[in-house]
């Protein structure tokens, strides 16, 4: 039986799921997004969110501790280099996972696994929605205009120019 066990097992032994888990997170720090089943990606998430947590703190401890994880002198750089100074901020959810649909030989369920930070489409999208002006329901102020050949003084509303 298995009350309170909370690791999805993912149909492997404790030595492959270790390894997939180690070579899933060292794809998707180096990539930025993987594509991969939904059970996967759930698991990924809980394996590599601590790992980025400690990364925030860019000590010869928590190398050594996120080095003894990922196994990859390249990825422990780039995840301390680029990914920490991104989610410095952020107080966890570094992850999103995105449902793809079902693959077509087994109909297994798809999903992305992305950092969030990095995904150029979501942040632009929040850029522009900013940057929009304000709208009211009210009519604009009329404007006072004069001319100077006949120095009379004319009051226009901005709906009959």
């Amino acid at each position: 039986m298995r009350h309170g066990d909370k690791i999805n097992n993912l149909g492997r032994t404790a030595s492959h799921r270790k390894a997939l888990m180690n070579n899933m997170a060292c794809s998707l720090i180096e990539h930025k997004r993987i594509f991969t089943t939904l059970a996967k990606a759930k698991a990924l998430r809980t394996y590599v969110e601590p790992i980025i947590t400690k990364s925030k703190e860019d000590t010869t401890h928590s190398r050594r501790t996120v080095f003894a994880s990922l196994r990859n002198k390249e990825v422990v750089s780039m995840l301390f280099k680029d990914v920490a100074t991104k989610v410095a901020e952020r107080n966890g959810g570094y992850t999103r996972i995105i449902k793809t649909g079902n693959r077509q030989g087994d109909a297994a369920e798809m999903a992305l696994i992305e950092l969030v930070d990095f995904n150029e489409i979501y942040s632009s999208g929040k850029a522009a929605k900013t940057e929009k002006a304000k709208t009211t329901r009210r009519s604009r102020a009329k404007k006072v205009t004069t001319t100077k050949a006949e120095g009379t003084t004319e009051a226009k509303s901005d709906d009959a120019e």
